[in-house]
């Protein structure tokens, strides 16, 4: 009886697999090709990546190279080509690569050239902020006022890039004589755990320099 009653149940079981290839035959068959082409197109599509991404590597380092060896209108030229079409990478180093190129020319157009990219929302927030920080450096020298304010924004206690922000502004509170907010530069430097142990270094020069405050030169 138990014999009789599996072979009933196995029966019964084929008899609905049956009827359910019948019905959804075609739709199976159909996901499956999908699930094939779908698989095929997105190994393409990483190999076309692959290729773009190994294609813009020598491209970049073309550019860098004609930069070494002096000729600038082949650096640009790559470095153009690579910035508007090379994949996202490459796009970006490129980009602020020519920035920092404009930047050797002149500081103003450098700094636009970085504004530019700190403004620009496809790029990643961390990679806005060190264009920020790379604008206001340009322009330290020649804009303090414009870039004073956008240093002490980078200085933020989360900022990423606080320690050099910190640093050039404690520096550049020294290069105008103001030994007092030079020193709280430094001494948010100091009290930050995560700041980098070859900053710490630099410290004790910074510490002696505003201990000393402004040079009297007698006759």
């Amino acid at each position: 009886m138990n014999e009789f009653i599996r072979e009933v149940d196995e029966e019964y079981r084929r008899d609905r697999i049956a009827q359910f290839w019948k019905r959804y035959s075609a739709l199976v068959v159909g996901l499956l090709i999908l699930l094939v082409l779908g698989v095929a197109g997105w190994r393409y599509w990483q190999n076309t990546e692959r290729s773009r991404a190994e294609f813009a590597a020598v491209q970049y380092q073309d550019a860098i190279g004609a930069a070494a060896g002096g000729d600038s209108e082949a650096a640009q030229k790559a470095l153009n080509t690579l910035a508007t079409g090379a994949p996202d990478g490459y796009r970006v180093l490129a980009q602020f690569r020519l920035a920092a190129e404009k930047g050797r020319q002149g500081a103003e157009d450098g700094a636009s050239a970085f504004d530019a990219l700190a403004n620009n929302a496809a790029i990643n927030p961390t990679l806005q902020e060190l264009a920020r920080l790379r604008a206001a450096l340009l322009r330290l020298d020649g804009a303090p006022d414009q870039a004073v304010p956008a240093l002490e924004r980078l200085a933020a206690p989360t900022g990423a890039f606080r320690h050099t922000a910190r640093e050039m502004l404690g520096l550049a509170a020294l290069r105008r004589g103001d030994y007092e907010a030079a020193g709280r530069w430094f001494d948010q430097i100091a009290a930050d755990r995560e700041t980098p142990q070859n900053l710490r270094s630099r410290l004790e020069i910074y510490a002696g320099l505003t201990a000393g405050g402004p040079v009297q030169i007698t006759q």
